[in-house]
């Protein structure tokens, strides 16, 4: 058979070359499509009989493909963003192939042809001020553990970072200003596709990362675990989810509330709306690529809804006085 048929060369191809050196999607988008292939080649080879190196591109059947979406529905219990995810990843291994084998375009089509379900957007989760204010405080900073959760959680919040952006972030990245009180101290975040943003720091971000950083090396990871190795998105995760936890009994609605680092994002967002920093300033802020996506934060903001209601609100027409009944003005004519 022809070499040019078999899956594996295939999507070593799309793995290695087309998404890192064609598309240049982030390290989690390549993660997430190599995932799919990992759960689904064993599927598969299972159904055709093969070992998974035999496999070619026709075993990638479109009724194969619908099934195994049903069974990350059914089987999984996945959401269907998972489910989506996991289509889009399939494809864009479809279109890669038909962009490079002309015989198999109209597999290629068969495959593109698998359509999206329809998801209903849900609301975006963020915190009230006092909410924010309290999980800010939550760390002990007495202690050097306490101190470093502090500058992560500030660090976030002013920053409205990603979890893997802050995970990531180098020394060298902050641009600490000579004089505190009269520039701005700027730091550069690399974000999805590498796509870099600066934003300003506040004087007591700045205080809590100079305390972290003093004496290292500029190639070195801003935060650290208690290893003093850099620290994962994971670790935020759990940072966030132990501060939040601690606060459960004090504030009831955080329990409801599916706080993460994402959280923080959200609540950094929906606070500048709330002082009146405009939607596209926002969206450099945060790093989106269109205006849509940051349109979310607008349409959560119940705050803006009220007060755009209250500016159309429909006034009772009030009762005009007989002049007879204008004392004020009789007694002014009776003193003529």
């Amino acid at each position: 058979m022809d070499n040019h048929n078999f899956l594996s060369p295939w999507i070593k191809r799309f793995l290695l070359e087309y998404l890192i050196n064609i598309k240049n999607l982030s390290r989690n988008t390549q993660q997430s499509y190599r995932d799919t292939f990992r759960q689904y080649l064993p599927q598969v080879a299972k159904k055709v009989r093969k070992p998974i190196d035999q496999l070619i591109i026709e075993d990638l059947s479109p009724d194969g493909i619908k099934e195994f979406l049903q069974d990350i529905e059914k089987k999984r219990k996945c959401s269907l963003a998972t489910r989506n995810q996991r289509l889009a990843a399939i494809h864009a291994f479809a279109e890669f192939i038909g962009l490079n084998s002309p015989e198999h375009v109209e597999w290629c089509r068969q495959v593109r042809q698998i359509p999206f379900k329809k998801i209903a957007r849900s609301l975006i989760t963020y915190l009230e001020k006092n909410e924010m204010d309290a999980l800010l405080n939550a760390p002990d900073r007495s202690t050097e553990q306490g101190r470093r959760d502090y500058a992560i959680l500030l660090f976030l919040y002013n920053t409205g970072a990603r979890a893997d952006e802050a995970a990531q972030l180098k020394i060298k990245d902050l641009d600490i200003a000579y004089n505190a009180k009269k520039d701005f101290s700027i730091v550069l975040i690399k974000g999805k596709g590498d796509k870099l943003r600066r934003c300003p720091l506040w004087h007591d971000t700045v205080n809590e990362l100079n305390s972290l950083i003093e004496g290292r090396g500029q190639d070195g990871n801003v935060f650290l675990n208690r290893r003093k190795e850099p620290i994962t998105r994971f670790g935020i995760h759990t940072l966030v989810k132990r501060y939040v936890k601690k606060l459960i009994q004090e504030f009831p609605s955080l329990e409801k509330k599916r706080v993460s680092p994402h959280t923080i994002r959200h609540t950094t967002a929906t606070h500048l709306l709330h002082a009146g920093v405009d939607i596209n300033t926002i969206r450099a802020w945060l790093g989106h690529v269109s205006i849509n996506t940051t349109n979310i934060y607008v349409e959560v903001d119940l705050e803006m809804k009220a007060k755009a209601l209250a500016c159309c609100e429909v006034v009772g027409k009030k009762a005009k006085k007989h002049w007879r009944d204008d004392k004020n003005l009789m007694d002014f004519l009776d003193s003529l």
